[in-house]
């Protein structure tokens, strides 16, 4: 299961990576309309998203263990995105507090992932 849940989000941060590059989706620097991205934002996510594919191509452990890190990266951002709501977190990657809430969101989900999944059972 936890294979399959980082293959999935592995696929939706690249496709979001990828449309934070797209003009008729990302308009003056807002991904729908709502979520604050730029350039530096947008690789981000496609480098996360290749790093969760490569993760949970490799089994079971090393997804879970992608989940663990990137759930407390993202909690990390989510602080760092309260503390500036309207400013770029480390001066580099843009923020606005949808993104923010966004980002507490997703690092609630990946430590329940990585946290909570049962491991496999030892033969």
């Amino acid at each position: 299961m936890v294979k399959t849940l980082g293959m999935l989000f592995g696929i939706v941060f690249l496709a979001v990576g990828i449309l934070g590059f797209v003009p008729g989706v990302t308009k003056d620097d807002m991904l729908l309309g709502i979520f604050h991205v730029d350039a530096t934002h947008s690789v981000v996510h496609i480098a996360s998203g290749a790093i969760f594919l490569f993760a949970s191509m490799a089994g079971a452990g090393p997804a879970r263990l992608w989940f663990k890190v990137f759930g407390l990266i993202y909690a990390v951002v989510a602080v760092l995105g309260f503390v500036n709501s309207n400013g770029p977190v480390l001066g580099m990657i843009s923020n606005n507090p949808a993104v923010t809430w966004l980002h507490v969101a997703l690092a609630v989900v990946m430590l329940l992932i990585g946290f909570g999944s049962p491991k496999p059972a030892a033969a």
